[in-house]
């Protein structure tokens, strides 16, 4: 059975409806950085998409191949995340969306290093014939957030926000995003095939203590 990292850390992928406090550790991920409005065909938002699963799924088949990686177990690519900002303002203004920042980006099992990474980006751009140099290997600490499960369209989002800002009050934590701590999302589901009052969003959110 193929190791399953929404299954196996439930806790930061398949949170509650409602909000709660997590403390996330340093991880490695895939990532492409980009702007604008991901719904635009063509975009760098779904250009970077199909740049992260060409390595992703590199690294995953590199059993089939002659480089290997130490410390490999067969597993499911995590889902797809991003980590989104609007320059010059708080929070997200979802009526500008050609004014977004991103950092797409798909976690890597801890045995995939650097150099492991950059085998793959060789091996992709070798054999898909497409330029992979635009994909990092990028570690995040996220520290401590609040998080919540957010049902339905991505425009209604600003609901599910309020509700954990809410919270985190009430809690005695303030907002702490930065230009290094940012919104971020976690897709559960598939955008392309899944009714819109159906999709499910992981959103999180840095914080720190009132002092």
């Amino acid at each position: 059975m193929a190791f399953d990292f929404k299954k196996e850390y439930k806790e930061f992928y398949m949170p509650k409806n409602k909000p709660s406090i997590v403390t996330v550790p340093s991880m490695n991920y895939l990532a492409v950085r980009g702007k604008g409005d991901p719904n635009v065909e063509g975009g760098e938002y779904k250009e970077s998409i199909g740049l992260l699963y060409g390595i992703a799924f590199t690294i995953k088949m590199s059993k089939k191949t002659d480089h290997r990686i130490e410390g490999y177990f067969d597993y499911v690519v995590p889902p797809l995340e991003g980590f989104w900002w609007q320059e010059g303002i708080e929070g997200i203004d979802y009526g500008h969306k050609e004014n977004f920042r991103f950092i797409s980006v798909l976690r890597l099992p801890d045995f995939v290093t650097k150099e492991d990474f950059d085998w793959a980006v060789e091996e992709a751009t070798r054999k898909k014939k497409t330029d992979f140099s635009k994909v990092e290997f990028f570690t995040y600490d996220e520290g401590l957030c609040v998080q919540c499960m957010h049902n339905g369209p991505y425009d209604n989002e600003p609901a599910t926000v309020e509700k954990m800002h809410q919270y985190m009050e009430d809690q005695g934590y303030v907002l702490d995003i930065t230009n290094r701590r940012m919104h971020h999302e976690i897709y559960l589901s598939d955008a392309r095939k899944t009714d819109p009052q159906k999709l499910k969003t992981v959103i999180r959110h840095p914080i720190r203590k009132v002092e």
